[in-house]
């Protein structure tokens, strides 16, 4: 569990990690950014008597919320945004992962959960690049929320080579993993899209100007990570679509094998049926049944047998039935 303050100064930003200087850069007025995944007291001091958060706010930081949300508590912006998490190309294990905003005219708050890269960026970036601190919270807000945004883009990717591999296999392939192949997909992106369809409604509401703790002239930006998110759930609903046309294309050739399978059973059924009626006739043991001591009897019915049979399978094949 760890705490960063940045803190804008003359000649760069400096950092610290004593939560008590806390108050005095709220009194100099200075701007500053405390990204923080602790959840001890003395952070919940902080928080309460210190940055002045309502309880409700201090509640939601501390806990894990299950949706994005904004709300605005007039000197100050919470937001609550949502990234994503995947080991390697493994898409089905697919999670989300919690990132805390409390934005204001002054200074910005990030909290989450452990390691998470999008505010470790940032503020790597900030020993090649002071500009995105000069210009104030929400554009610091911007550079993080972004970096979230972004941490989409190579899960849609894998599960775009998942869902092609998989539609590849459909078709080739008659294996019985599939269906529960398709499904634990259909999980992994339920998943996620449940997330991405709230968060684009709170992007959008932090790009149209609806909020006075992000100036005009940072909206272009909020404008753009809109855009980008936008994408990433039509490329999620895109998928969904695909995997469930791709469980249609499955059951569909299943149900073609099953109908050729009973197909072939019903011609080779119809076939034997008057050869059965035939054995049944001459296998009667009447006294004065014709034919019955024939010396050429037995010949003469596996013959009679051969051509009907033979007969029908030709008729059959001629009808393309065979």
């Amino acid at each position: 569990m760890t705490t960063t303050i940045h803190v804008r100064t003359p000649t760069g930003v400096r950092q610290t990690s004593d939560l008590g200087e806390v108050r005095e850069l709220l009194e100099r007025e200075e701007t500053f950014w405390i990204d923080t995944s602790s959840i001890d007291a003395p952070l919940h001091a902080l928080l309460t008597d210190v940055l002045k958060l309502h309880p409700l706010a201090v509640e939601d930081i501390l806990l894990d919320r299950p949706g994005p949300k904004v709300e605005d508590y007039g000197e100050y912006l919470y937001v609550v945004i949502h990234g994503v998490v995947c080991t390697g190309t493994d898409v089905e294990r697919a999670g989300t992962v919690e990132l805390d905003l409390v934005l204001s005219q002054r200074w910005l708050l990030t909290h989450h959960r452990g390691q998470l890269r999008a505010p470790a960026e940032v503020a790597e970036e900030f020993s090649r690049n002071t500009k995105v601190m000069e210009r104030g919270p929400a554009f610091i807000a911007h550079a993080v929320i972004d970096r979230m945004v972004d941490l989409y883009l190579p899960l849609t990717e894998a599960f775009d080579e998942q869902v092609d591999a998989l539609e590849t296999d459909v078709v080739e392939r008659t294996s019985t993993d599939i269906v529960p192949r398709i499904f634990r997909l259909k999980r992994a992106l339920q998943r996620v899209r449940r997330t991405a369809a709230h968060q684009r409604e709170v992007l959008q509401r932090l790009s149209r100007g609806e909020f006075e703790q992000i100036p005009e002239r940072a909206l272009p930006f909020f404008r753009d990570i809109h855009d980008h998110f936008v994408r990433v759930v039509d490329l999620a609903e895109g998928n969904r679509e695909l995997l469930s046309a791709a469980l249609d294309a499955y059951l569909s050739q299943t149900s073609n094998r099953m109908n050729e399978v009973m197909k072939t059973l019903a011609l080779v059924s119809t076939i034997m049926l008057p050869l059965t009626f035939i054995a049944g006739v001459y296998g009667m043991n009447f006294d004065h049944m014709p034919e019955l001591h024939w010396r050429y009897g037995y010949a003469f019915a596996l013959g009679l047998m051969a051509v009907v049979g033979s007969g029908m399978a030709l008729w059959f094949r001629h009808k393309k039935w065979l």
